[in-house]
């Protein structure tokens, strides 16, 4: 009767916490990590299409041939016009990376520099800086979190806080707070 008596207690103790106990996993901040990125740009001679009438102001290596519009939207054969185009396209991303102790810095990668009107240029493009965090549980699981940089300055290794973390193990990072359990 002890035994069960015990058992009932330590269910609905262990109840009672899980209803209205704090909400969220208890985690550590074991890593503070920062990323700066920058997509570095390439001019390339790319190929294309289109009526002659319509072509881009840029078009070189224009090649010619009548013939009909399959769409239907012009009467009569027209010239349709084959020719390449140079164009800025994403070519590679040069990114720096570090920790608290470093000073985050946007990295300067070397360009290469072509004839003006040339394909092979580089030039650099949308940058994106990352600050994160990395948390642990008691059982070890790990969630990594971006946070903004002020709060990242804010942050140290060994803090702990709560946070909610779904069924599927996904962490909610914005609803983070701190917590002394």
């Amino acid at each position: 009767m002890i035994v069960l008596a015990v058992m009932v207690v330590a269910t609905l103790a262990t109840l009672g916490w899980w209803i209205f106990g704090p909400a969220g996993v208890a985690v550590e901040l074991t890593r503070r990590s920062w990323r700066m990125e920058i997509v570095v740009e390439r001019l390339r001679a790319e190929s294309g299409s289109d009526w002659c009438d319509e072509l881009p102001a840029d078009a070189r290596d224009v090649s010619r041939r009548v013939m009909a519009d399959p769409t239907g939207k012009r009467a009569e054969p027209s010239e349709h016009c084959r020719y390449t185009q140079l164009a800025w396209r994403r070519s590679w991303i040069a990114k720096t990376e570090g920790g608290p102790a470093d000073r985050p810095d946007w990295p300067r990668p070397p360009l290469r520099v072509a004839a003006p009107g040339e394909a092979g240029s580089e030039r650099l493009g949308k940058r994106e800086a990352y600050f994160e965090i990395e948390l642990r549980d008691r059982e070890d699981h790990g969630w990594i979190c971006r946070v903004d940089r002020e709060r990242w300055e804010q942050l140290r290794v060994g803090m702990r806080f709560r946070i909610p973390v779904d069924r599927f193990g996904t962490a909610d990072c914005p609803r983070m707070y701190a917590s002394r359990l």
